[in-house]
């Protein structure tokens, strides 16, 4: 016992000398990096995947590529000294050994490679490129495909090291090519792993009905939107990494039903906002400003966070009274770039339609707006320019696009905009303001048309071997094409290196793009029915509309909790309902 309390002593004046030393002493602080240096923290996961297929090797006899199914092994990231079990890429003569991986499904990150023990310690050169479809994996960068290093590169050359790790990229990819690069070389690799980087959220959001093409599509919108979300809500990770904020509104309705509030959306409005002084327009385009009002109306809609619109209130209200001085006569007079989406760009009195439907949902949005800030002068302002507006009908031309915004602006009765939607079906439809086509046909109450429309048009997408949506999508391309995943064969058009426009021509082509997720939030609100009646999901109400469809269950995130509905069709005809809401959402049934 005496020793036990010696030894206890011993170590009090231990630590009493240690702390009166430290401080008597010219010694620096505990170094801290998270407060010595300026961060930002990282809100998003990063995970390693293993492939799922080898799709091609450059060699099948084992001679130039051994063992290559040792990397769908799943791998600890680790070098090790035991070296055996491992893939060898051997140059020898005229042979360069390649080979191609499938990770399953589109991803946004890099590629983590483990290699071994080599002959020589020197690095060992090699080439990868990463693609959205195995044409684009296998795609040099030149003038013919389009393939493209745009905002990521996707396509280099770089060493490895002699028995190490090394991780590289950052962009959209599905499939990796690795190719051994100088002559006569030799590559043992252990391990290539993807870094799937993302923002780990859970999906409060859920549907599930008795057709299940239309929960696959509705799952892949989700997703698609999910890669997007990553330090700002992107179009496109592996070109469009970009705040495009026009591109954003079908994202955040995503984002509203599926994963409830984000702070990726309030951190992209804010930064669009900071960078884009008035009297200037975001993005350079006059559209996306009003898209801006518009996503912050659905924003405090669907989150209720009075908090932030006040935060809003100087930006908001000033760009309000731009809008309302680009109206002349009733007509909207818009500068900077006049655009709807890609498809429509050349059509001008399309794009007048479109604008002047835009802008008297945008003036309704920001009214509303206004008076819960209190601005009652601006607000009453935006409304009488709505009045104005509405004595100007333009002609929609026949076009898809000009006609849903006209429909939902109320500038065109409903179903005479659903006959010019219903003209050929999905012809003419594109990814982004397919979305607001659904949304037409709903108003004019044509549910089973636009499931069929969801089912054809972004099914087709699946059917091409698509696992996210892609940045435009004509179901002519599917004529004798090839899928994405497969290697071309012969007689095959390959779908991702022959079509295209604009922007988006051939392999440059985003097969992940955030604005054609619009399937997904359209399900939730009319076929499980969700429709929000009061900010912040104080009120919901729920009608739901199955079409053909025998049953549909799913959930719906607010600010109180999930709410839990199941609608089951009767032998009758009639719709059994049966909804569970969290104390603090009042429900009306439609």
């Amino acid at each position: 016992m005496k020793l036990k309390q010696q030894l206890v002593l011993n170590l009090g004046l231990l630590l009493a000398t240690s702390t009166v030393a430290l401080a008597q002493s010219n010694l620096p602080p505990i170094f801290s990096p998270a407060k010595d240096y300026k961060t930002e923290k990282d809100n998003r996961a990063k995970v390693y995947l293993t492939p799922q297929r080898i799709v091609w090797q450059s060699d099948e006899s084992g001679k130039y590529v051994n063992n290559a199914k040792r990397l769908l092994k799943a791998g600890n990231g680790q070098a090790e000294l035991i070296n055996t079990d491992l893939v060898r890429l051997k140059n020898e003569g005229e042979h360069k050994a390649s080979l191609l991986l499938d990770f399953g499904k589109e991803l946004h990150g890099g590629l983590q490679l483990v290699t071994g023990l080599m002959k020589t310690h020197a690095p060992v050169k090699i080439r990868v490129r990463f693609g959205e479809s195995v044409s684009e994996a296998m795609a040099d960068i030149d003038t013919l495909k389009g393939a493209t290093n745009d905002h990521a590169i996707r396509d280099f050359t770089l060493e490895v090291p002699w028995l190490g790790e090394l991780e590289i990229g950052n962009t959209g990819f599905r499939f990796v090519r690795i190719d051994l690069v100088d002559d006569n070389a030799e590559l043992l690799l252990k391990e290539a792993r993807a870094i799937f980087i993302f923002r780990d959220v859970p999906y409060l959001g859920s549907f599930h009905s008795s057709d299940e093409r239309l929960n696959k599509i509705w799952m892949t919108g989700a997703y698609t939107v999910q890669l997007n979300m990553q330090q700002y809500l992107w179009d496109g990770p592996k070109r469009d990494r970009l705040v495009w904020v026009g591109d954003m509104h079908p994202e955040v309705m995503t984002i509203n039903n599926v994963f409830g509030y984000n702070e990726v959306v309030p951190k992209s409005l804010n930064l669009i906002k900071d960078v884009t002084p008035l009297p200037a327009w975001m993005n350079g385009i006059s559209s996306y400003s009003m898209w801006w009002v518009r996503i912050q109306r659905e924003l405090y809609q669907y989150q209720g966070n009075l908090n932030y619109l006040k935060k809003q209130k100087e930006y908001l209200v000033p760009l309000l009274n731009l809008l309302v001085s680009k109206v002349k006569d009733g007509n909207e007079n818009l500068d900077g770039m006049r655009f709807m989406d890609w498809p429509t760009f050349a059509n001008k009195p399309a794009v007048h339609a479109g604008l002047q439907a835009m802008m008297v949902m945008t003036l309704n949005d920001g009214a509303q707006l206004c008076r819960v800030l209190g601005e009652t002068r601006t607000a009453e302002k935006c409304e009488a320019t709505v009045a104005e507006m509405k004595k100007h009908i333009p002609d929609a031309v026949g076009n898809k696009q000009a006609a849903s915004l006209m429909a939902l602006a109320g500038l065109m009765p409903p179903k005479k905009a659903d006959e010019i939607i219903s003209v050929g079906e999905t012809k003419d439809f594109s990814t982004f303001y397919g979305y607001y086509m659904l949304e037409a046909k709903a108003k004019a109450g044509n549910y089973q048309g636009a499931i069929n429309n969801i089912r054809d048009y972004w099914g087709g997408m699946l059917d091409m071997g698509a696992t996210t949506f892609w940045e435009d999508f004509d179901l002519n391309w599917m004529k004798n094409a090839g899928r994405i995943d497969e290697l071309l064969p012969e007689g095959k058009i390959d779908i991702h290196a022959s079509y295209g426009a604009y922007s988006y021509k051939k392999l440059r082509h985003s097969l992940s793009h955030g604005w054609a997720s619009g399937p997904t939030s359209w399900l939730t609100a009319h076929v499980l029915g969700v429709q929000v009646m009061e900010p912040g999901c104080k009120v919901l109400k729920i009608e739901p509309h199955l079409g053909d469809l025998k049953f549909v269950e799913g959930t719906f995130p607010t600010p109180y909790g999930v709410v839990k509905i199941k609608h089951t069709k009767l032998t009758n005809g009639k719709i059994e309902s049966k909804i569970e809401a969290p104390k603090g959402v009042q429900i009306i049934k439609g």
